[in-house]
């Protein structure tokens, strides 16, 4: 089992950075799948449990200007990993002017993903900074826990408002309860509502646009013969959602939000080489 790459183009540096950041933002720890074409950063907290999923992959060729790799065996090419991605966070943010950064799986006296960055120096030798970072090798056995989350067949599937001015109303609405309901219909009408005992709070967007989803089998989904003005709505944890959105550090070129009426909300968010699925259980 190896793996070893290099970014030397400052620009995907940055942009790797920022993708990081926003994980680490959004999963204590997480799981590292390396395959020849993309990572994947996982976090499966069983939504059973009212905890959030996440499912974010990158494309390796838009960010390494060198990525090999060995998986654990010629079949199954892939490497899981376990580890606290603020720990990579904090190791890239010595980063932000270096000359090159290599990632190498070590094992020292543990596992460790070897962080070296190369910074620019007045005299003719580099200065390097490396970091290990601890990581879990995760065993083929448990891999299937991993999978990618089905997306449930959605009742609305609306594309968000400015994350920014999203985020400014939910920090607002934090202060007054711990919970939020997200409804929108077909119409392009979305709501961000507050009721507790002493205040009801809602935020009304509109115009906003609405996709049609055709699901795999080609079939359209429930959102087919759907009222176009009743709401579809599930009420989650606020923390869960002003999660997301602070720790937004992406700006995507597209996001959107799926509801599926009173049992999950879920969110994409893509930027050309990164897509980030976010999956917040409703509460009762």
């Amino acid at each position: 089992m190896r793996f070893r790459a290099k970014i030397v183009d400052l620009a995907c540096l940055n942009h790797f950075s920022r993708v990081i950041n926003t994980i680490a933002k959004l999963a204590r720890t997480c799981t590292l799948r390396l395959t020849v074409c993309k990572l994947y950063f996982i976090l499966s907290d069983k939504v059973a449990n009212g905890g959030a999923s996440m499912w974010c992959e990158l494309s390796q060729g838009n960010f390494f200007d060198e990525f090999q790799m060995e998986g654990v065996a010629a079949e199954h090419n892939e490497i899981y990993l376990e580890l606290v991605p603020e720990n990579l966070s904090r190791a890239l943010k010595t980063a932000q002017s270096a000359k090159a950064v290599k990632i190498k799986l070590t094992n020292k006296h543990c596992p460790c993903l070897r962080v070296a960055v190369e910074l620019p120096s007045l005299s003719s030798n580099s200065r390097i900074v490396t970091h290990d970072i601890p990581v879990g090798v995760i065993p083929r056995r448990i891999w299937n826990d991993f999978r990618e989350p089905s997306v449930p067949d959605f009742d609305v599937s609306i594309y968000l408002p400015a994350l920014k001015t999203m985020k400014s109303v939910v920090e607002r609405m934090k202060n007054l309860s711990n919970f939020i309901v997200i409804e929108a219909n077909l119409s392009g009408e979305m709501n961000l509502k507050i009721e507790t005992d002493l205040v009801s709070v809602t935020t009304h967007f509109k115009d906003l646009r609405n996709l049609p989803w055709t699901s795999e089998d080609g079939c359209q989904s429930s959102a087919q013969g759907r009222d176009l003005e009743s709401m579809a709505e599930a009420r989650i944890d606020i923390k869960k959602l002003q999660q997301l959105l602070a720790g937004q550090q992406v700006n995507p070129t597209k996001a959107l939000c799926n509801i599926v009426s009173k049992r999950i909300v879920h969110f994409i968010l893509l930027h050309e080489d990164v897509s980030l699925q976010y999956f917040i259980p409703a509460l009762a």
